[in-house]
């Protein structure tokens, strides 16, 4: 049908979703068992958001109904493109995905553990961080002991791995 036959009121609202989290294009989604399982959830529960929607105008319906199948399309793309790393695979000393590493601040001496995760499972609150972050690809390949200088834009802070651990 012709754009010209179509009352304005009639034109179906095409609903706002807000973005994952970045993944550069091309770069493989990786992710750790818990990860994966946390996107399962989260489709479970957009799932059943949609079926339990109690809005009784049908336009408003119709809206509801195409935003929740918006965000399940791009959690079902993310999820169809993850790769799970079991982390038994993964060299037990040095850093590589799924790692939990315990650093030092040597100018503080503050001491913190980080886990790398995926990118959907990051979480700095929780001392998770993406394996995209600048200190995570900072991280990868190291050893207890070794040393590592996270530039920022006025100053520079140097760790020092302490200790690696793998779940």
């Amino acid at each position: 049908m012709s754009r010209g036959f179509i009352k304005e009121g009639d034109q179906e609202e095409v609903p706002m979703v807000p973005k994952r989290a970045y993944l550069p294009e091309g770069m493989t989604n990786f992710v750790t068992r818990a990860g994966m399982e946390q996107l399962l959830a989260e489709k479970e529960a957009l799932i059943r958001e949609r079926e339990d929607l109690n809005v009784t105008n049908e336009n408003e319906q119709r809206i509801a109904v195409n935003y929740v199948n918006a965000r399940l399309q791009l959690l079902n793309n993310r999820i169809a493109e993850a790769r799970v790393v079991d982390t038994k695979d993964q060299p037990q000393d040095e850093i590589t995905f799924g790692a939990i590493v315990t650093l030092k601040n040597i100018a503080s001496g503050k001491i913190q553990d980080f886990q790398i995760v995926g990118v959907d499972e990051a979480e700095i609150a929780k001392g998770k961080i993406s394996f995209i972050s600048p200190l995570a690809r900072a991280l990868i390949n190291k050893k207890p002991g070794d040393r590592i200088t996270l530039k920022r834009e006025r100053d520079e802070i140097v760790f020092e791995v302490l200790k690696i651990a793998y779940l």
